[in-house]
């Protein structure tokens, strides 16, 4: 068995700090109770029944089985590769990545989740054997890449919806779907036995491409509202983001009939003429721009009927100079009508977007109480480190937010936004901007370093833009933090229901962005310099910790309760020895899960794509949710890659989540007491 470490005494050390937060935690649920709060609550459920552990996406299972008392008993249960072997006996040619994205789920006593390449296995709660294989259309469809998670369907075969096919003997028995989109296809397989259902599109998939060209993809997965599949995603050659914009192809959202897979409805996530929004793309624009979809994570609230959708950058994500105006819907959250894909209400996280900053982690639901009044809310992180809080019905702020003056671009032709929405809580939950004050200081040697490397970059706040190549004398460019991966991502947010707690993912990897002319400007003006390039001190960042780190903030009063570093980060860097330093914290972007009784997560793993250096790491740690002391940690076979989930199977507590790592190959680890 792998070596387990357990931190500290749960059992006595840490009960007198958790007492005023449980107690905070009663009188909540108690207030719940007298306004009817509890019916917005996640029943307790043995199941995990979407990739975000509900439609809700809140990453929370009521489970406390496993708790603070024996969590160090927490052992390796089983484990099973990331595609059969009978598989790989069938297509020996297949190289399956280590980049295993997948977060199953379980329904009705099954987990369900996409393999290596993209087929979804079905395999038992209690010890991971295989139950049944989605089998390749051909051997030239036998390869493929993961994706994050799978969605389930249950309804009648017979009827329903416009145009629904009857099941074929007529009966209108209830039955089980398991929902995927693998490439640029669309299918609904049987849940008991993995066949295509015959009656779902050609009768083997729904073809997603999008008539304006590209290869349609998604590295995230579908959602099921009441009776429909809505499918987001992005499009493959859709645009370079740094040197073309003329003829992108716009990535739709778009809702199919979950019975026969008939498109039901489209919405255009960059307008038409004549549609909201279209005033807000200047000079023409409009109909040439698109690279804008919706790459990540959905959720729904099942009762409204709606459906929330993080919208990306919009085409050339540097450089807007051809596209004046706001350009909406680009940054966005959109609510929409799940029946009818009509948009509900939206709200524009950043305008005139110049550095990449997707609205790309998911829309969290969940109730929260505000100065006594209980709000349905939904939390979306942006990569600027804000956490957007709305009322998911009417889309009004929680809390005030403010159209604040920035920093404008100086680059000829453009025109940036002169303000950008500033949300008065709660605040950023990572580093925004920097300045002198912010470089590292390990040593004086490192902090004379910094100041030097420092010298020859634009610094500023949050939105400084990039600058032109050349135009600053000794400036190679703008030292952006977030960087173009963000504060958050596809990983940031977890949700308590029972306290109200948000616990935000977030780490720190900034860019230096610079424009430069492009000699035959037919299609812009400027293209992208630099990028990846981070400022580094023989790969220290240059910004002080913690570059990975987790923050829970209380969303009744919208204040941040504690924060943690997330791994050791390079804390044996030769710069740093015999320097006695605390947790770094790795750049990484693993994923939480929030129990009834503690917070897991991660280090992240160097298969996961962008991770710098030594920003990585194979511990996998049990964080006391309301103190965020690390109570046990355990090492893994390799780096977590998916996020973590949870079930009940024969009264066992499991916890399942992805691992892999460039020199390990990708598996499923369950987790549990002995």
């Amino acid at each position: 068995m792998r070596a387990q470490r357990r931190r500290g005494d749960p059992a006595s050390t840490l009960r007198g700090r958790k007492a005023a937060f449980l107690g905070l935690a009663a009188a909540l649920l108690l207030a719940a109770c007298q306004d009817g709060v509890g019916e917005r609550l996640p029943p307790p459920s043995d199941e995990w029944t979407y990739y975000g552990g509900q439609n809700s996406f809140n990453r929370y299972s009521p489970l406390t089985q496993i708790g603070l008392e024996n969590v160090a008993a927490v052992q390796i249960l089983w484990s099973r590769p990331a595609v059969d072997p009978e598989l790989i006996a069938e297509y020996p040619d297949l190289n399956p990545a280590s980049y295993l994205r997948s977060t199953p789920v379980l329904v009705e006593g099954t987990l369900y989740a996409p393999n290596a390449v993209g087929l979804v296995e079905a395999f038992d709660p209690g010890t991971g054997e295989t139950r049944w294989i989605q089998r390749p259309e051909s051997e030239d469809d036998a390869s493929g890449r993961s994706f994050r998670g799978v969605a389930y369907w249950r309804g009648s075969d017979a009827g329903g919806g416009d145009g629904g096919a009857s099941s074929d003997d007529g009966s209108g028995e209830a039955v089980g779907r398991i929902i995927s989109v693998r490439g640029p296809s669309l299918h609904a397989l049987d849940a008991e036995t993995g066949e295509p259902i015959p009656s779902f599109g050609d009768g083997e998939r729904v073809d997603l491409e999008l008539p304006a060209g590209g290869r349609f993809g998604w590295s995230s997965g579908p959602i099921v509202v009441g009776d429909v599949i809505v499918v987001a995603g992005t499009v493959d050659g859709a645009g370079d983001g740094g040197t073309e914009w003329r003829g992108s192809v716009r990535e739709d959202v778009r809702g199919f009939d979950a019975r026969t897979g008939r498109l039901v409805w489209t919405f255009h996530v960059i307008p038409e003429a004549g549609e909201f929004g279209a005033d807000t793309w200047g000079e023409g624009s409009l109909a040439e721009s698109g690279d804008l979809g919706s790459w990540c994570c959905l959720s729904a609230d099942d009762d409204l009927g709606y459906v929330y959708v993080p919208l990306s950058a919009p085409t050339s994500a540097y450089y807007g100079g051809h596209r004046p105006g706001d350009n909406l819907f680009s940054n966005s959250l959109v609510a929409l009508d799940a029946a009818t894909g009509e948009r509900v209400w939206h709200f524009q996280m950043v305008h005139h977007d110049i550095w990449e900053y997707d609205t790309v982690g998911p829309p969290v639901l969940g109730r929260i109480h505000v100065d006594g009044r209980p709000i349905d809310a939904v939390m979306q992180a942006s990569k600027t480190a804000f956490l957007y809080t709305f009322d998911r019905r009417t889309g009004e702020p929680v809390w005030p937010i403010e159209e604040v003056e920035v920093p404008q671009s100086e680059v000829p032709g453009e025109a940036t936004s002169p303000t950008q929405p500033i949300p008065s809580r709660p605040a950023a939950f990572d580093r925004q901007g920097v300045t002198p004050e912010d470089l590292i200081d390990f040593t004086p040697e490192i902090r004379e370093r910094a100041l030097a490397l420092a010298d020859s970059l634009v610094m500023g706040p949050l939105f400084t833009p990039p600058i032109q190549k050349g135009t600053v004398e000794g400036k190679i460019g703008t030292y952006v933090i977030p960087g173009a991966w963000g504060a958050g991502n596809w990983n940031t947010g977890a949700f308590d229901p029972e306290t109200g707690v948000y616990y935000a993912v977030s780490h720190t990897l900034p860019n230096v962005w610079s424009l430069s002319e492009i000699s035959e400007p037919d299609e812009m003006e400027y293209g992208t310099q630099g990028g990846w390039p981070r400022a580094e001190i023989e790969g220290l960042p240059l910004v002080k910790p913690p570059w990975g780190r987790i923050t829970a903030i209380d969303m009744n009063r919208g204040e941040h309760l504690w924060m943690a570093a997330n791994g050791d980060g390079p804390n044996d860097h030769p710069l740093l020895e015999g320097l006695d330093l605390p947790p770094l914290g790795n750049a990484n972007r693993p994923a939480p899960l929030v129990t009834g009784s503690l917070l897991f997560i991660g280090e992240g793993s160097d298969a996961v794509i962008g991770t710098p250096g030594t920003h990585w790491g194979t511990a996998f740690r049990a964080y006391d949710k309301a103190t965020g002391e690390v109570v046990w940690e355990t090492e893994l076979p390799s780096g977590t890659t998916g996020g973590p989930m949870t079930y009940l199977h024969d009264g066992k507590q499991y916890i399942v989540v992805a691992v892999g790592g460039r020199e390990q190959p990708a598996e499923y680890v369950a987790l549990g007491l002995p």
